[in-house]
């Protein structure tokens, strides 16, 4: 490594990857750009495609081979490690480093103890090779408008021989850059070599700072910090500058902003991490894009896709989550102007949807493809239909309405907070009444046209539980879509005893797009399945779902990040499911930051109300925990620790000010004002809470204490009845599912399982 100082916080977190697990390795240059490969071998069978340098929506080149001292490097026998900032392979005596350096198109391929030559080739069929200018071979990159220039480093000669670039083993490697055009690539390539080793140090610093400063973790669990730590930086590599500022929705297919995936994101992308300015544009952009048509039934809706020359506003939810998203961010941030600025986005928004697509019962009505199970076949029919009330649809539209009601309150509006507030009491009322049937422990997942219940077994419930208070019925609904949709490895779209269920994602069984909502499992609804259980006191058991996709981050999949979706069930002979869909999804890293910080760490600020609720619910298996939360220009130091009956919980501000509501279960929640400078200090031991609050000099500036509450405690042990026993969701055999009967197609293209499939859902729903 030629960067002189690696803080020793990313040394600590190379990993191994053996030639067995033959693991995907991505880095963005956090604008436009990234690079794909696989540690030994590039044979994915959906992802191998895009190996090598990707900009914008454009491949480039498909990634290079090495030669040296006459003879190919054989990446199936190296040894692999794994950084934040660069992939090492060891060929014995030789090593090769990968590097992308940020806010550049450029790669620098570090080769070391060669002897007397090395060597190149570039790969993709497309790629065409123009000429060799000087020390400087071009290329027409493989798709898009762009030029490839190769070059070795050192201003060391290069010869090229049957498609291999040669040169002297000083040159100690090959820098390789694409641009518009030949003379910009190569203008590229000699002002990233002249300061090469500053611009790696800038990079490495930057990852360093990122997890100091915006997710400071320290734990004596050496797994949850090291995973965590990746996740935060696989994270913010999606965090990128390609059309301003936004979140990729995934690698390799999604590189670009979807309003969904990115408010979905939000929260534990750029809020947690105290990106407040980030989440601002973001935020500003898509209200720039927002519908200004009165006329169009779409008025009001922000599009899904950012995208000037395609402006698409066939999504239902994502509007709602852009509004519940500003009310989010301003929490965080404190910025009172952006609400200024943007009330009138928030007017529009909730005024379209109230003329255009809300009936009379205060629902929020929509097209089949208008959720985020929009999956359909060739002739548009939904493999998932969920038209034209779903259960998540109206969760969010009532989410909206509050938000609505927060901004509206701000800004003095009276008669659009009652107004809205009106239609929230409406939706809440019918919906406790037109989703539940005693026949069923849980939710339907949607209403039809004539307002008959759907009660497929779906995770989309999840997201509606705010809209009625039955804590009995909450709890037993949680358990029922734990147990049947939530496997050790991940929270599945469909339950398995569903005769739409398939256990298997990619298979050539089916098309995938019909299994991508009907079985498939999403690691982004692993968030809203472990903030259930967690709110009903089950962290024990949520936390059990947490520490596996931790370990999946750190030893399966693409190195140190989340994949979108897995099978439901494992292959044969296999102990766990198969990682498919994209291999670094934006919403699944951040729903697993998302929970760990607002709902196992429990610090969730709401600066324009001026408090922060405290609201720790940590496992057992944490013992000590430290960690800093950004809030406003300030920040909020937590340090936890657990010997025995006792915790501690210590919290420090610094530049805010607050009422903080401590909210410990069972005890009854207790406010303390904090300043900048003091120190809350919270002890449990037995049934007893006691808290001190000790002012800038360590002084003590006052004492509270909380018993424990009746009605929590009771509610407590009600719930622990109910959740007694709990398991993860296990598979049934294959032959259980008749989407597995498939053998031949029948003249009209259907099976004769597929029929049966058909009539066993109408009988379904006929109950």
């Amino acid at each position: 490594m030629t960067v002189d100082i690696v803080p020793e916080l990313l040394e600590q977190m190379k990993i191994r990857v053996s030639r067995e697990d033959n693991r995907a390795v991505s880095f963005t240059n956090k604008e436009a750009a990234y690079y794909y490969t696989q540690s030994h071998l590039n044979d994915h069978p959906e992802h191998a495609y895009f190996e090598g340098m990707n900009v914008a929506k454009n491949r480039i080149f498909g990634g290079y081979t090495l030669y040296a001292d006459g003879r190919l490097l054989d990446n199936e026998r190296a040894e692999v490690t794994v950084s934040p900032y660069s992939m090492v392979r060891a060929h014995g005596r030789l090593t090769e480093e990968l590097w992308l350096f940020d806010y550049r198109n450029v790669l620098e391929v570090i080769v070391t103890g060669a002897r007397t030559e090395i060597g190149i080739s570039l790969k993709g069929e497309a790629l065409e090779y123009l000429k060799l200018d000087g020390k400087t071979a071009l290329f027409k990159a493989m798709e898009g408008d762009w030029i490839v220039a190769l070059r070795p480093g050192k201003d060391q000669p290069v010869s090229e021989k049957g498609g291999v670039f040669l040169t002297t083993a000083a040159a100690g490697g090959f820098f390789i850059a694409c641009a518009r055009t030949a003379e910009e690539a190569v203008k590229l390539i000699e002002d990233t070599e002249r300061q090469a080793d500053a611009l790696k140090g800038e990079r490495v610093r930057r990852l360093a700072a990122f997890l100091q400063n915006n997710v400071y973790l320290r734990s004596s669990n050496e797994e949850l910090t090291l995973a965590l730590n990746w996740i935060s930086l696989t994270m913010d590599q999606l965090v990128t500058r390609q059309q301003g500022e936004g979140i990729y929705a995934g690698l390799p297919w999604f590189n670009e902003y979807w309003g969904r995936d990115q408010f979905i994101a939000m929260p534990g992308a750029v809020l947690v991490s105290g990106q407040f300015e980030t989440a601002r544009q973001i935020l500003l952009s898509f209200a720039e894009y927002q519908n200004r048509d009165a006329a169009s039934k779409y008025y009001g809706r922000v599009p899904n896709i950012l995208a000037p020359e395609n402006i698409d506003y066939h999504t239902t939810d994502g509007t709602p989550r852009f509004i519940i998203q500003l009310q989010d961010y301003v929490k965080y941030s404190g910025d009172t102007a952006l609400i200024e600025q943007l009330y009138p986005a928030v007017c529009s928004s909730i005024e379209g949807s109230l003329r255009h697509w809300v009936d009379d019962k205060g629902y929020l009505t929509h097209d089949d493809n208008e959720t985020w199970m929009d999956a359909r076949d060739a002739e548009l029919k939904s493999y998932s239909p969920r038209d034209t009330r779903a259960n998540d649809i109206q969760a969010l539209w009532y989410g909206q309405l509050r938000a609505g009601v927060y901004f509206a309150d701000y800004m003095q509006d009276q008669e659009k907070a009652e107004q809205w507030g009106r239609v929230a009491d409406r939706l809440q009322k019918n919906f406790a009444a037109d989703f539940r049937d005693p026949a069923y422990p849980y939710l339907a997942d949607r209403l039809d046209k004539d307002g008959v219940p759907e009660f497929s077994l779906r995770p989309n419930q999840l997201f509606a539980f705010d809209l009625f208070d039955d804590r009995e019925f909450k709890d037993t609904a949680v358990r029922t879509a734990w147990e049947e949709l939530v496997y050790p490895w991940g929270t599945a779209s469909l339950d398995r005893r569903h005769p739409f269920f398939h256990p298997f994602h990619l298979t050539e069984q089916y098309h995938k797009d019909e299994a991508y909502h009907n079985g498939t499992l999403w690691t982004w609804l692993n968030g809203i399945a472990m903030q259930r259980m967690i709110e009903a006191g089950q962290e024990e058991t949520a936390y059990e779902l947490f520490s596996n996709m931790n370990r999946q981050a750190l030893e399966l999949g693409v190195v140190g990040g989340l994949s979108e979706n897995q099978d439901a069930y494992p292959q044969e002979g296999a102990s766990r499911a198969k990682l498919t869909g994209a291999y670094l999804q934006a919403w699944s890293n951040s729903e697993q930051l998302r929970v760990w910080y607002q709902y196992f760490l429990g610090i969730r600020p709401d600066l324009i109300l001026g408090k922060v609720t405290l609201a720790p619910r940590m496992p057992q298996e944490l013992t000590d925990v430290q960690v800093r939360v950004k809030a406003g220009e300030g920040a909020i130091e937590a340090d936890f620790a657990a010997a025995g009956s006792e915790q501690l919980y210590v919290y420090r501000f610094a530049g805010v000010e607050l009422a903080a509501v401590v909210d410990i279960v069972p005890f009854e929640p207790v406010q303390i004002p904090v300043a900048d400078g003091t120190e809350l200090r919270i002890k449990i031991a037995g049934e007893k809470l006691m808290a001190e609050l000790l002012d800038g000099n360590g002084q003590l500036a006052g004492q509270w204490a909380a018993d424990v509450s009746a009605d929590r405690a009771a509610r407590q042990l009600q719930s622990g009845r109910i959740f007694d026993g709990i398991q993860f969701a296990e598979p049934l055999a294959l032959s259980e599912h008749l989407v597995m009967e498939r053998r031949t197609v029948a003249a009209d293209g259907k099976t004769a399982a597929l029929e049966r499939e058909t009539a066993a859902l109408d009988g379904k729903s006929e109950e």
